[in-house]
């Protein structure tokens, strides 16, 4: 126990724990009924932990033993000098003891000058002095000297004992603290205010960074930092969002502990979602008024009411409120209305799994919490299942599974810590192995939460992106999802907004899903009938896979499969899956060989064992080793086909018609004839790389077509049947890189509504007609490694224009008209070896964030109106060599 025991040592202090923030020493005669009892109170308020000898006595210990020990156990003492303070012995006793443990390295003693002077403290003079004086009184001297020898020890002990109550005395008045009288005009509710602010900052400055749980807390409370404008005048709502167990809360609760202070109320309301439902908001709205009005007796009896309460009474409070895991609208409308229901300063601060309630609330300071990295996530696992001073290097190995496996989420690294506390290494190996087939429940418990909260149809894409579709390309979950006849778009912005899935936009937005959460979709999917997958919605594993195919009866159950080809794989199977809506063949082991025609390594499929059920809506099936699809698959319901590099030469014998199918992918594959005329309703066709196709045939205008890959087909004219050259025309995206025609008929202009255009590659074309200035949607043009000299002078007419890739052309100037891109964000020159000059106005191209003028060798300067870029951030000028300087002012573009 950390004392005044000259025998403590630092490492005892540092490990001390007090039973009390703070010691109250006071006369009772004069402040317990005043403002004693109304600094307790305000200490109390702010969580502080007092020790006031009127409540916290038992009865039947002596009283002076139980305040010693008391003093002891507290962190801070508050010493109340008032006029009769001095007369009460058992105030001077604790007064001794305070200034002996004050002494400690973490103990510490704050004087309150209430109606006396320091100087009156130091010297017992003035009403100190006469309330002093009453114990001298008391010395009694004994005559004659040949008296009882006790009496003369008596005596002895007595004037050792004022001694040390005088020194106690002037050391307590040399201490910094507040004189009543001398600090806010005497206002004692003033002066109480920073009393409390004083000591909550020193027991937060002792505190700062004692809890070693919260590992990384201190970075993530800096980032919420410009969020919370500390300082500012007005009201602010500030959410945190995150998956479950990722930290919100505890970063909730720190920044509520460090800023509490600053605050005239304030109140942490817990886990919204659960109260709401349990006991309803009425409840909550009592605890937010009864916490920050501080009135206990606070009673709110409708949610009408309780809006009105909370709009009128904390108007005038300075309030800091947390409101834990909102994940309803309705919640914030009943405790935060709008930020005019508060005073300037106030902040409230929502924790949620679910940004789309943040948004409809009209929030707009929204943070994600990041995840904890490797270094963060051992540091936490360890703290949790090492006991102090445990070797960890036998465990080494192991732990660092665990945190392979947690994946940065704090509550995983917490569960498994606990659960393999004290434990061999033997059970960490089991338990461990374990968790490979059966997930952590008390992760997934928490995490099925948000899962709960989703409507039907999209728990269904969550399943789906679960088992199937992580890591996919957006655009491909999409067409995936749509063909299935989902709101593919919406439903994956919604798990987005709910921190179940991410757009990694850095990555050519590929769709990203926490490990714990696939955990949670598939045990969702075979929870019920965990021993029996021809009862599953969704089959991935191979083994059951072949095992379902195998049984006659087939899988009613089964609308999703993912498998690979195998000598085991019985595909007469297929055709008994009556149900089935989606069929995704040797995906993961082939899509990054994408463009590979090497069919050495399949196994051998007989066209005759081939059964695919006519209930399919999304085929993808990677290098399809057959010419043809059955004869037997109608494909009625069809709306997706995906089979790149395959073996596949038509689609059907003797043709069919699809009129469900819009999204048709048959690159790199051995394709001699397509008949365009059967699919009516196509909106997405991708053929580049199909160098065998030597046809398509088209009876009808394409008229629902938006995207068209057709590169890389040696094609020696530009095809007519993509221009339909009326109003109905709706291609967006037109491919046509590495074709060899010769000339872009001015036709094209009639793609009104096109937004990007590829002629990358096509080495042959050396102009472009002046229609394409007409595209008034155009948003990318790519005319890379083409031969154009010159480009149109309307370009500037391309208003939409956001990116430009002229690399490895033969232009020698830009037209001045392209000063007039506003839009325009990327501007690629590189290699364009033939380039003289940039126009002069190039600096009125406001938006430019990227210019590469890479190995322009004929270009001799930079035009000083580049300084005006205030967007740009990339300016490449290697292998310029005949660029002498550059603008002066170029140093002042501060993105660059």
């Amino acid at each position: 126990m950390a004392s005044s025991s000259s025998s403590a040592t630092s490492s005892d202090h540092k490990k001390k724990r007090y039973q009390y923030d703070v010691f109250l020493s006071f006369s009772g005669e004069d402040t317990r009924r005043s403002f004693v009892d109304h600094l307790n109170n305000a200490l109390q308020g702010y969580g502080i932990r007092t020790f006031k000898d009127d409540e916290r006595l038992e009865k039947g210990k002596e009283i002076k033993d139980e305040l010693l020990k008391s003093i002891e156990d507290s962190r801070i003492c508050i010493i109340v000098f008032s006029k009769k303070y001095a007369s009460s012995s058992w105030c001077l006793d604790e007064l001794v003891k305070i200034m002996e443990c004050q002494k400690t390295p973490d103990q510490i003693a704050i004087p309150v000058f209430y109606d006396v002077e320091p100087t009156e403290v130091r010297k017992q003079s003035g009403s100190v002095g006469e309330a002093f004086a009453k114990h001298t009184n008391k010395v009694v001297v004994w005559k004659p000297l040949t008296k009882n020898v006790l009496k003369k020890a008596h005596a002895r002990h007595t004037n050792k004992k004022l001694g040390k109550w005088r020194k106690a005395l002037k050391d307590a008045a040399n201490l910094s603290g507040w004189e009543l009288k001398n600090t806010a005009d005497g206002h004692e509710a003033k002066v109480i205010k920073k009393v409390v602010k004083q000591v909550s900052l020193v027991l937060g400055s002792i505190n700062t960074g004692v809890d070693e749980n919260l590992v990384g807390m201190e970075q993530r409370m800096q980032d919420l930092d410009p969020y919370l404008g500390i300082g500012m005048d007005d009201v602010r709502i500030i959410g945190i969002k995150g998956m479950g167990g990722a930290g919100k809360t505890t970063l909730a609760r720190a920044i509520f502990d460090k800023l509490s202070i600053d605050f005239e109320g304030r109140s942490f309301v817990e886990n919204v979602r659960e109260k709401a439902s349990k006991s309803g908001l009425e409840k909550l709205q009592k605890q937010v008024l009864r916490d920050v009005l501080k009135d206990k007796g606070l009673t709110v009896s409708s949610v009408h009411q309780g809006r009105n309460m909370i709009k009128t009474r904390l108007c005038g409070k300075k309030a800091l409120v947390v409101l834990d895991d909102v994940d309803h609208r309705d919640q914030l409308e009943a405790l935060a209305g709008n930020p005019n229901w508060f005073k300037l300063g106030s902040r409230i601060i929502v924790t949620t799994r679910d940004e789309q309630v943040l948004i409809a609330h009209g929030v707009k300071c929204i943070h994600d919490v990041t995840l904890l990295s490797n270094m963060e996530a051992i540091r936490l696992f360890r703290l949790h299942a090492f006991r102090e001073d445990s070797p960890t290097e036998e465990y080494e190995m192991q732990a660092f599974e665990v945190v392979h496996y947690a994946d940065g989420l704090p509550l995983t690294l917490k569960v498994l810590g606990s659960l393999l506390c004290g434990k061999t290494k033997l059970e960490w190996i089991e338990a461990l192995r374990r968790l490979k087939t059966i997930p952590l429940h008390e992760t997934l418990k928490k995490l099925e939460l948000s899962y709960e909260s989703l409507e039907d149809d999209y728990k269904q894409i969550f399943l789906d992106v679960a088992c199937f579709l992580k890591d996919w390309e957006e655009d491909d979950v999409i067409r995936m999802l749509k063909s299935c006849g989902f709101h593919a778009t919406n439903g994956l912005q919604v798990l987005e907004k709910k921190s179940l899935l991410t757009l990694n936009k850095s990555s050519d937005s590929f769709i990203q899903m926490h490990d714990h959460l696939v955990e949670l979709g598939k045990y969702i999917v075979r929870r019920k009938h965990p021993d029996k997958p021809n009862k599953h919605s969704r089959l991935w594993v191979q083994e059951e896979i072949e095992n379902v195919l195998s049984d006659n009866s087939g899988s009613v159950a089964a609308r999703y499969i993912q498998l690979n080809i195998t000598p085991s794989t019985f595909l007469e199977g297929l055709g008994n899956m009556k149900n089935l809506r989606c069929l995704i063949v040797n995906l993961r082991e082939y899509e990054k060989d994408f463009t590979q025609k090497d069919f050495s390594g399949y196994v051998k499929i007989d066209k005759a064992c081939v059964c695919i059920p006519n209930s399919l809506r999304y085929i993808c099936w990677f290098k399809y080793p057959l010419w043809h699809l059955p004869k037997t698959f109608e494909g009625n319901n069809l709306v997706a086909l995906k089979m790149p590099n395959s073996e596949i030469k038509q689609l059907w014998e003797g043709g069919k018609v699809t009129k469900n199918l819009k999204f048709l992918d048959l690159s790199f594959s051995n394709l001699q004839s397509l008949d365009l005329g059967l699919t009516h309703s196509l909106e997405w066709l991708h053929l580049e790389g199909c160098i065998g196709l030597e046809k398509i045939d088209v009876e009808e205008q394409l008229e629902s077509l938006e995207v068209l890959y057709i590169g890389k087909l040696d094609l020696k004219e530009f095809p007519d049947y993509i221009i339909t050259g009326h109003s109905r025309n709706t291609l967006l995206e037109l491919h046509l890189s590495h074709n060899t025609y010769i000339e872009v008929p001015s036709s094209i202009g009639n793609l009104h509504k096109l937004v990007s255009l590829h002629l990358d590659g096509c080495i042959n074309v050396k102009s472009l007609p002046g229609s394409i200035c007409s595209l008034q949607q155009l948003r990318s043009l790519n005319l890379s490694f083409t031969g154009i000299k010159d480009l149109p002078e309307d370009l500037g007419l391309l208003e939409c224009l956001e990116e430009l890739n002229l690399t490895y052309t033969e232009v020698k100037h830009l037209p001045e008209s392209i000063c007039m891109l506003k839009h325009l964000k990327t501007l690629l020159l590189r290699w364009c070896s033939s380039l003289e000059k940039l126009p002069e106005d190039v600096g009125h191209l406001e938006s430019l964030e990227i210019l590469h003028l890479q190995s322009c060798l004929k270009l001799r300067e930079v035009p000083n109106s580049i300084c005006k870029l205030k967007c740009l951030k990339e300016l490449e000028l290697r292998g310029c060599s005949r660029v002498e300087k550059l603008p002066n002012e170029l140093e002042n573009l501060k993105c660059l």
